[in-house]
């Protein structure tokens, strides 16, 4: 399928974007994306920080009806990147909620929706080789409540009232990353001379989508006509090893390789005492076994090819920055 971009609205004064959640993890680079396509982006989030100089300002909280709605008026495309506290209650009371209020402000403006998504709704079996097609099968909580919100924008796309697009990404790294898992169990024991941890084995292969990359092909998205109305993986580098990752990672530092690694058991019971680690018991399927996250299409349509890794790792670690998941 040939796609086209949509020029005409690319060099329009009218071409407002906004970014819904712009202080995230994908908004900040996004931002900086969306320059080569518009003069006019919307910043909204609780507390938005300008990323240009001319960005604009919106106090925004996704959760209340009118705030979506007066982030959303008069823009041409909304892109959906919030991240939320990662604990199972607030996700099953806040992102189908959220998802309904991005849904109902761009439907009333006609503002097409780009919804960054992760791979969480996919089943455990089909891990070995995710694509577009994968079937949605959650077995974790979580996992069904992605299911639920990315359910939600499909079956409004199939209705012809919502023009969208779902891009997701497996677990990510890059520069400018914070509050990120890697940092604290492979980077930062690294840099002290201790070991890095992993999850449950480091044998498996593991995809990692590099967010500048995400950014630069999620704005593109969003700036393309035929792109609309289906799912996209956004391109990532073919699967190495957890043993891989903090080779390459210990390489780039210059230090001593040294890992342990945490089995469930071990984080089942680090779980009774830190909640993060309580939250994150039901999504080690991720780490028992390869997570191949497969980016063909984007690639094959678009012609772009993923960062290659040691360059992306050599990037993360220069900028401090660090693998979240």
């Amino acid at each position: 399928m040939l796609l086209i971009k949509n020029i005409n609205d690319l060099t329009s004064n009218k071409n407002m974007q906004v970014i819904l959640g712009s202080g995230g993890a994908i908004g900040v680079d996004l931002a900086r994306e969306l320059k080569k396509y518009t003069g006019k982006i919307r910043l909204a989030s609780r507390n938005p920080v300008k990323i240009n100089t001319d960005d604009e300002l919106v106090t925004c909280d996704l959760i209340k009806s009118d705030d979506v709605d007066k982030a959303v008026e008069g823009c041409n495309v909304a892109y959906l990147t919030a991240g939320l506290e990662y604990r199972l209650k607030t996700w099953q009371i806040q992102w189908p909620l959220i998802m309904k209020n991005v849904i109902a402000a761009c439907k009333k403006h006609k503002t097409k929706l780009v919804f960054f998504d992760n791979i969480y709704m996919y089943h455990p079996d089909k891990l070995s080789l995710m694509t577009e097609e994968t079937a949605i099968s959650p077995a974790s909580e979580k996992g069904k409540v992605r299911a639920e919100i990315a359910q939600m924008v499909l079956n409004e796309i199939k209705t012809g009232k919502l023009e969208a697009l779902i891009a997701r990404a497996a677990d990510f790294y890059g520069p400018n990353i914070t509050n990120s898992v890697f940092n604290e169990v492979v980077i930062k024991k690294l840099k002290a001379g201790k070991k890095a941890n992993w999850f449950c084995s480091i044998s498996h292969l593991h995809s990692f989508t590099f967010t500048p990359d995400a950014a630069l092909a999620t704005a593109l998205l969003g700036n393309t006509v035929n792109a609309f109305n289906q799912v996209w993986h956004l391109p990532t580098a073919a699967p190495i090893t957890g043993k891989e990752w903090i080779e390459k990672v210990a390489k780039e530092l210059g230090v001593e390789l040294k890992t342990q690694v945490a089995s469930k058991l071990i984080i089942k019971i680090f779980g009774l005492f830190n909640p993060i680690m309580k939250e994150f018991v039901e999504m080690l399927y991720q780490w028992d076994r390869d997570y191949n996250f497969d980016s063909s299409k984007f690639e094959t349509v678009f012609k772009m090819k993923p960062t290659p890794i040691d360059e992306g790792i050599k990037k993360a670690v220069q900028a401090g920055a660090q693998i979240t998941f």
